[in-house]
């Protein structure tokens, strides 16, 4: 059972990415999935969480009106669209999963966001 999240890179302050985390060795789809992020020195903090139909989504305040969690349960997927990002967003970018949102039991490896300003 893995998650291998993917997308990340270097961008300009106001640019996008979209990172992916692809589930293999069993089904997510009725599991809750969660984005997190690491910043260098800063505990790990939530970013996002989608559930298992879609129909409900949490955003820390940070992100609100700039990021976009949505999966794909048929390819066993989550995405984390980032518009307009900024330099407080670089960090390492996590996914996890999990029956409910407090019962996350597997984490991917995470991806390196770097934005400058």
């Amino acid at each position: 059972v893995q998650l291998q999240a993917s997308g990340g890179g270097l961008v300009q302050a106001g640019g996008s990415l979209r990172l992916s985390c692809a589930a293999s060795g069993r089904t997510f789809s009725n599991y809750v999935m969660e984005w997190f992020r690491q910043a260098p020195g800063k505990d790990r903090e939530f970013v996002a969480s989608i559930n298992w139909s879609s129909t409900s989504t949490y955003y820390t305040d940070s992100v609100k009106g700039r990021f976009t969690i949505s999966r794909d349960n048929a390819k066993n997927t989550v995405y984390l669209q980032m518009n307009s990002l900024k330099p407080e967003d670089t960090a390492v970018y996590y996914c996890a999963a999990g029956p409910t949102t407090y019962a996350l039991n597997t984490w991917g490896k995470g991806t390196q966001v770097t934005v400058s300003s």
